[in-house]
């Protein structure tokens, strides 16, 4: 008994090291799942078309974004030189105006008072030429002193420039000193827009008083809004006055807005960045300053390797492409790409290979793809 158990230990390790030969015959045949090999009618369904790789320029897109600005000359801060209350305005934010338009009405008291010194000094002007007249005439017959012409001459000057310094303080008002006498003055004051454009901000109430350096509205002409956009040190040579590019909104990116470059800033900020202002070849109403907005900037063009893209298929986060064997056999070959324009993609070449001698699947790629990974679940 003690011998045939001894026996049937030895048989059962023999057959186990027979059974290992069949393992690795199994891991053989996973060596060449990046295999995959037609019949002639698979091969003319899944349309494929054999082509090779080839040299073609290929340009690379730096993606930046930015922000709609506007030119100082087209954005105005309305104030009110000596303040005043509000009266009325009409504006609401977004709001366009034309420029002459009246966009306010303030009223204070002093502008009573500043019109009455103006016509008051106007009043005592023609007593202080006339007297300068005077004593002009008896000096010369020396008829009086020369100190009292001499006085007389300096209050017709002092005279006439306080009326000159009053009238200029009217017309920042907006009130004309020349049209002005004593039946019509008037308490309010009508602010008019300096520029056709649209309100941007509306930062006061009806009866608020303001004070001469408050804003009280702004106003944005957009005939010449500007996009600046932010571009890092390292990839601000690959830039040049006069570039194209393509910009679009966050929330409208299928809509592009073609720009050119018309100025590259000489200053870096705070992250090593430089702003680049582009100029829109067709204004657009849609967009607003102060938007974000990103951009597509064509950089360069390099003489590269390239195949058509649907000869690149991705599998598990990784690009292959698929080589002719022959006898109806495909290889499919891991490639690492580059750049994509026009339907080709670069193919940064290592070619340990040999890839660039060897005929490649330029279409029927992912066709290829599902066959080898179907014959390999089966």
């Amino acid at each position: 008994m003690k011998n045939i158990a001894i026996l049937s230990i030895l048989f059962a390790i023999l057959t186990s090291c027979n059974s290992k030969p069949e393992a690795g015959n199994k891991s053989a045949t996973t060596a060449h799942d990046n295999i995959v090999q037609l019949t002639d009618a698979q091969l003319k369904n899944a349309g494929v078309v054999i082509g090779k790789i080839e040299k073609r320029n290929i340009s690379s897109i730096l993606k930046v974004n930015g922000m709609i600005d506007v030119p100082p000359q087209n954005m105005v801060s309305i104030s009110v030189p000596l303040g005043g209350y509000l009266k009325s305005t009409k504006l609401l934010v977004g709001m366009r105006i034309g420029k002459g338009e009246t966009i306010a009405v303030m009223e204070d008291q002093q502008y009573i008072q500043l019109q009455q010194d103006y016509l008051t000094a106007k009043a005592k002007l023609i007593f202080t030429e006339a007297e300068f007249n005077r004593q002009k005439d008896l000096n010369q017959s020396k008829a009086s002193s020369d100190k009292i012409f001499q006085q007389s001459q300096a209050d017709y000057t002092s005279q006439k420039v306080l009326v000159k310094s009053l009238s200029e303080k009217l017309q920042l008002i907006g009130i004309n000193s020349e049209t002005l006498n004593e039946n019509n003055l008037s308490r309010s004051i009508t602010i008019a827009s300096p520029i056709d454009g649209f309100v941007s901000k509306v930062n006061v109430n009806i009866g608020k008083y303001v004070k001469p350096e408050d804003v009280l509205f702004e106003i944005v002409n957009p005939a010449d809004i500007n996009l600046a956009l932010n571009i890092f040190e390292k990839e601000i040579n690959k830039l040049f006055i006069g570039q194209k590019l393509i910009s679009y909104a966050n929330n409208s990116p299928e809509k592009k807005h073609p720009c050119e470059i018309i100025f590259i800033g000489k200053d870096f900020g705070q992250d090593r960045s430089v702003e680049v202002h582009c100029h829109f070849e067709k204004q657009d109403v849609t967009l607003i300053p102060g938007m974000f907005m990103n951009a597509e900037i064509e950089v360069q063009s390099n003489n590269a390797w390239v195949l058509p893209s649907d000869a690149i298929v991705n599998f598990e986060n990784k690009q292959y492409a698929f080589a002719v064997k022959g006898n109806n056999e495909f290889e499919m070959e891991e490639v690492n790409t580059g750049n994509t324009e026009n339907g080709f993609t670069e193919i940064i070449l290592n070619d340990t290979n040999g890839l660039s001698e060897k005929n490649i699947v330029s279409k029927g790629a992912y066709n290829l793809l599902m066959k080898m990974k179907n014959t390999s679940d089966e």
